[in-house]
């Protein structure tokens, strides 16, 4: 088994670069820099919370595989992400692999479960929003003709 974060990182950087194509590796993966390794936890440091949110999003599934391949079945992954703080320094935070999604529902007050509708905005239900559509265009006054059949037949 291998010890060093930086041999470990890299071994994982190659098993990826073969997943994906060039662009994409370039843009999220050659920015992460391997921080440490310890009891088969490595830990890795992204710019910021829209990249590591990115990576949970679109990579999670391969960066999983790729950690327990390399690392065995208990390997996990944390990540630090660089966080600018109220008095404009730059600290890093720590998450582990796969806890957006909790953390996104605790914050809520939310079970992880729950299927949100992506459709409904919260506050829209109160606007009253004038549809600025002419009255005298309805389906009763529709002519059917050959460019509009299936309208009328809805």
């Amino acid at each position: 088994m291998v010890s060093d974060h930086q041999t470990v990182w890299a071994s994982c950087l190659q098993t990826i670069r073969l997943s994906l194509n060039p662009q994409n590796f370039k843009t999220w993966f050659d920015p992460i820099k391997p921080v440490g390794l310890s009891e088969n936890v490595l830990t890795i440091q992204v710019p910021n919370k829209f990249f590591y949110e990115w990576l949970e999003e679109h990579y999670v599934g391969l960066l999983k595989k790729t950690i327990k391949d390399t690392l065995g079945e208990q390997g996990r992954l944390e990540y630090q992400i660089m966080v600018r703080t109220d008095d404009n320094s730059i600290r890093p935070r720590r998450r582990e692999i796969g806890s957006l999604e909790m953390d996104a529902a605790a914050s809520q007050g939310a079970q992880v479960n729950e299927i949100k509708n992506p459709f409904v905005i919260p506050g829209i239900r109160k606007l009253k929003i004038d549809p600025q559509l002419n009255a005298k265009y309805t389906f009763e006054t529709l002519i059917e003709g050959d460019c509009n059949r299936l309208a009328r037949s809805a």
